[in-house]
């Protein structure tokens, strides 16, 4: 019997994480057993391969504005594993996530006994214990996130108001496939019947498969570049400003805080699929709600300030599309100083090719590390990584990330930035250390 906070983590980590076979036949029985929560909630559910995060803190904070109450599924965490589950930015109490562990664990072992050893994984507990958890702390809206590609997805049994594709790029290759067409086929595999789907800036073969499946499934599609418009305009060395258009809605000076072209692309695409989800509903917005929202919104690992004096960053870039956005953010907010990128990344990543993307930024200098990877799950050691670039007098190796941090810092001057950044599991782990230090 589960009674403590400790044991219902042990009981959900200690989980397979994935099975040889995909399916949702399994995720379909346990959610039937627990009498279908997820038929309760009103949902929009969020797929790809970047972006996905963001976008989910931005349709969060622009429901809020409105005065609705918003549960979030995302992953992974930063802190904690609580955050996970969180209402209106707030995560789930220790005392709930037992009550729930506890409701859920008698139907595992069920299964378990029924299915000889392939019962629910650990994601289809995390997804089932959102849901039983919504089911039963009622909140007017739930932005669920897909945990990996879409179509098989523990997520994908829902019926969503809105579903949201955010990006499409090359990573989680050997589950996905490798090309963009096979990736997008299973992103597009969140697509519903006569749900509207909202695409966020894809390549033409990834939006000519969203296209193909939207059409077969009588859903309406709308994608950024094409059917909605972003434009850039001045913005400040902390935020981003730009003008936005769909049909009848034009507005100048949004103003968001998180950095990067990319950001202006989620929140875009979050906003469009917010007031596709009014119209649908005949549901009026005002535009002094929507400028709130967007600009209230922040979320952790995201380009995230740790330390000011000397300027230290955070971010969760973990693959190749991330680092070329990195990259562009670097050229044109910190052009102007030298920036110190103390580098960790997951061995099963490109990693070669995003050392040799931010070495492409003329005032970038790397420093290259590791840091104690997810379950099994390695990092890319410090020699794999500088042999990404033979020889480059801006690429240096340290054994581990506060070593690299002392040589940065005996190196930088005053104006120069650091930024930590390869994977969210590494910054989750910097993180932790600047939020215990600010705290003694």
């Amino acid at each position: 019997m589960i009674t403590t906070y400790a044991e219902a983590l042990q009981f959900i980590h200690g989980r397979d994480r994935f099975k040889k076979k995909p399916t949702l036949d399994r995720m379909r029985e346990f959610m039937r057993r627990l009498g279908n929560p997820q038929e309760k909630l009103t949902m929009i559910h969020v797929a790809g391969t970047n972006g996905k995060g963001s976008t989910v803190a931005f349709l969060r904070d622009l429901f809020m504005a409105e005065g609705q109450t918003v549960g979030t599924f995302t992953s992974p965490f930063i802190t904690r594993f609580n955050e996970r589950i969180s209402t209106d930015g707030t995560p789930i109490s220790d005392d709930d996530l037992v009550a729930m562990t506890q409701q859920v664990q008698p139907v595992v072992a069920q299964l378990d006994q029924e299915l000889a050893k392939n019962g629910p994984t650990e994601f289809e507990i995390d997804t089932a214990l959102m849901f039983c958890y919504f089911a039963q702390h009622p909140v007017d809206m739930v932005i669920v996130e897909v945990g990996l590609g879409g179509l098989y997805d523990s997520t994908n049994i829902i019926t969503p108001a809105v579903s949201v594709i955010t990006t499409i790029g090359l990573d989680h290759m050997k589950i996905l496939g490798d090309t963009i067409p096979e990736i997008a086929a299973q992103k597009a595999g969140i697509i519903k019947p006569q749900v509207p789907v909202i695409c966020g800036r894809l390549t033409p073969e990834a939006l000519a498969v969203m296209d193909q499946t939207a059409a077969a499934k009588s859903a309406m599609i709308v994608a950024l570049g094409r059917d909605f418009q972003v434009t850039n305009q001045p913005h400040d060395q902390w935020g981003e400003r730009f003008g936005f258009a769909f049909k009848t809605n034009r507005w100048q000076h949004l103003q968001i805080d998180l950095l990067g072209q990319y950001q202006i692309d989620n929140a875009a695409t979050a906003l469009t699929a917010f007031l596709v989800y009014h119209q649908q509903r005949q549901l009026p917005v005002s535009v002094t709600t929507i400028r709130q929202g967007l600009s209230h919104t922040a979320w952790p690992g995201r380009f995230e300030r740790v330390n000011e004096q000397p300027l230290m960053v955070i971010d969760g870039a973990h693959n190749e599309p991330a680092m070329v956005e990195m990259a562009q953010l670097l050229r044109q907010h910190f052009g102007d100083r030298e920036v110190y990128v103390i580098l960790a990344i997951l061995a099963d990543k490109q990693y070669q090719q995003m050392v040799k993307t931010l070495l492409q930024v003329p005032n970038v200098h790397v420093v290259v590390t590791q840091f104690q990877g997810p379950g099994k799950r390695q990092a890319a050691s410090p020699d794999a990584l500088e042999q990404a670039a033979t020889t480059h007098e801006r690429l240096s190796s340290a054994p581990d990330w506060p070593s690299a941090l002392k040589q940065v810092l005996a190196t930088m001057s005053a104006e120069d930035v650091v930024l930590l950044t390869g994977s969210l599991y590494f910054i989750s782990e910097v993180r932790h250390y600047f939020k215990e230090t600010d705290a003694s």
